[in-house]
């Protein structure tokens, strides 16, 4: 399979891997930002292969699993509500807020509907004029283009019916968040690929500056990580910090700048809570004022209740790269992904869901043998 097969090469692999083990001289720990590039990293065993010392963290990148509880359940009671139609990306409607999910929403005659782009739920506002269709904006930087799009194109056509719940969340922030942490282990990042075809990787050189730490654009299949963690390597032990790209196929240094147009004209920068983190200024995305007459948190106001975690979920925990999966003592009994506790078990890129899918085992601890 042309374009494919040659990012899957074994032999490839193993002669980066050797390269890996001859440079390493010291430990480094590593974190990849995507939950993409962690499935495939657990998927492919590539952590497992990796020389003594060198260690993967599994960052927050998975859009589902980043979006705060208080912004479920807000989706809940629009959900809910009597002549709403509201639309959402399948993973959506399974991840729990504190009382339920969407599915249940569902399963009690509310209209929630699964799309596969906004701009479906523009035509859903077309079709039934006398509805108001909702559609819950969540994800990085690869979504907000489109999601800006759908926000313009309703605008365009004048729907006064159209409206998005908007928690979109931004990725440099998050770094830098991750770093400020008292309890930060991260040596070097794996940069996700998609998000920098999008955005390019200017706004990553000022981070790997100042806290000299090397950043690699990198891509999704196995050649592209493991190469991705070898220039890392090269640059941690021969002292160097900077941003580089790995992923020369698809990305550019300064990104699309169309869809960063589109983005910059149709949100504004806001202060965001990320599920698991908590709250890191100037991280997400709101309607700009030009287009806050679309936004569902104006339109249908919720009164804020308090959240509740699940107690023996330690989801913040693996979205903070303190934790594995393995580590919780309700993984793969209690939480599995036909009945996740926490939405890192819930979507498809959850660090739960991937060492899952690979079949990784809990140890049992010393109380437990």
């Amino acid at each position: 399979m042309k374009y494919l097969d040659e990012y899957r090469d074994p032999v490839l692999a193993r002669r980066l891997l050797s390269e890996l083990e001859s440079t390493a001289t010291r430990p480094w720990t590593l974190m990849e930002v995507c939950g993409g590039q962690t499935h495939t990293i657990v998927r492919q065993g590539i952590d497992e292969l990796l020389p003594h010392g060198i260690r993967m963290i599994h960052g927050p990148g998975c859009p589902v699993c980043v979006t705060p509880l208080e912004m479920v359940d807000k989706a809940i009671a629009i959900a809910s509500r009597d002549g709403v139609i509201f639309c959402s990306y399948g993973d959506m409607l399974r991840v729990p807020g504190s009382g339920g999910d969407l599915l249940g929403v569902k399963a009690r005659g509310g209209d929630v509907r699964v799309v596969y782009t906004p701009l479906d739920a523009v035509s859903l506002a077309v079709a039934n004029p006398d509805r108001q269709v909702v559609f819950f904006a969540v994800g990085f930087e690869t979504t907000a283009p489109a999601n800006a799009m759908a926000v313009k194109q309703a605008a365009s056509l004048g729907l006064d019916n159209f409206s998005v719940l908007v928690s979109h969340v931004l990725v440099p922030p998050a770094i830098t968040a991750i770093l400020d942490a008292p309890d930060n282990e991260v040596t070097a990042f794996l940069a996700a690929g998609h998000v920098c075809a999008v955005m390019g990787w200017t706004q990553y050189e000022p981070i790997a500056a100042a806290y000299r730490v090397p950043i690699v654009v990198t891509g999704f299949e196995p050649l592209d990580l493991i190469e991705g963690i070898v220039m890392a390597v090269r640059q941690l032990e021969t002292g160097r910090a900077e941003v580089e790209n790995q992923y020369v196929r698809a990305v550019r240094r300064t990104g699309n700048s169309r869809a960063r147009d589109t983005i910059d004209e149709v949100f504004t920068l806001t202060d965001r809570t990320w599920r698991g983190i908590g709250e890191i200024a100037h991280s997400g995305l709101r309607l700009s004022e030009a287009y806050r007459h679309h936004d569902a948190e104006t339109r249908f106001p919720v009164e804020r209740e308090a959240t509740r975690e699940s107690e023996v979920c330690i989801a913040g925990e693996i979205l903070r790269g303190t934790r594995l999966p393995t580590d919780c003592l309700a993984y793969g009994t209690a939480c599995t992904p036909r009945h996740p506790l926490g939405a890192p078990m819930v979507s498809a890129e959850g660090t739960c869901a991937a060492f899952h899918t690979a079949g990784r085992g809990r140890q049992a601890t010393l109380e437990e043998q």
